[in-house]
């Protein structure tokens, strides 16, 4: 899904959260939920859109209403080598869609 497509969804009240999910490295992508599906966030070739922070991922989303969003962290010891299959919690912390509180 990609920002055109998001602003719609969005204005429509069509979208259930967004997620700022941090992978290993200092990225982080958009996850996009809606009605219990999750949609990756996508730049304008189609390609995974990679966001450097959080102050990046509110630039991106700047004209988009209030919506709730979340940065998700995979917990630490869920990815090392030899740990247990089964469920793999996450942290997952509310953040404001701009930088003022």
């Amino acid at each position: 899904m990609n920002l055109q497509e998001l602003r719609g969804h969005a204005l429509a009240g069509e979208v259930d959260e967004l997620n700022l999910i941090s992978i290993e490295g200092g990225i982080y992508v958009l996850e996009v939920q809606m009605d219990g599906i999750a949609y990756g966030f996508t730049d304008a070739s189609g390609k995974s859109q990679h966001m450097r922070s959080i102050e990046h991922a509110r630039d991106v989303l700047h004209e988009l209403p209030r919506l709730p969003f979340n940065l998700v962290h995979a917990v630490v010891h869920d990815e090392m080598c030899g740990m247990p299959d089964g469920p793999q919690d996450t942290l997952r912390v509310p953040i404001s869609m701009n930088s003022q509180w």
